[in-house]
């Protein structure tokens, strides 16, 4: 039996898909949401970065931008060490819908891991969206 590769998480803002896509891709939308400082070159290959008030940061790739509909990156695997040069795939999908906009997360690559890594890894990052996506939803309603 294999282990579970991928988190999807779909929430309906109520926000049209521009404001949204501004919120996931721009350094100023990220650290306002899900790290506190935030970094981004918004073009395949290019860098971003995020950190956060407790001292943890987190490097990522861009490698996907359709923009307004889908934006892509990888990113180091929580709990394993520095030079571990696996990662995780995260793409943000949006979607219009009459009402705003249709957003669906998916991070897949989580079967390359060990049993303990795996357990890890996976349920903080499922545990990490529910947080995250709320998070985010709750800022675009406040501005």
């Amino acid at each position: 039996m294999g282990f579970p590769d991928r988190i999807e998480r779909t929430v309906e803002i109520a926000h049209p898909p521009q404001r949204v896509w501004t919120a996931i891709t721009t350094a100023e939308g990220l650290a306002a949401w899900f790290g506190h400082e935030a970094g981004i070159d918004l073009r395949p290959g290019g860098a971003a970065w995020m950190k956060w008030d407790d001292g943890a940061a987190t490097e990522m790739r861009v490698e996907r931008v359709e923009e307004p509909t889908v934006f892509g990156f990888t990113w180091r695997i929580n709990g394993l060490p520095e030079d571990d040069l696996r990662r995780t795939y995260v793409e943000f999908t949006l979607e219009p819908t009459g009402a705003g906009t249709r957003l669906t997360v998916v991070e897949s690559g989580f079967a390359q891991l060990p049993a303990d890594a795996h357990s890890a890894a996976f349920g903080g990052n499922t545990d990490g969206w529910r947080r995250e996506l709320g998070e985010l939803v709750a800022h675009l309603d406040a501005a």
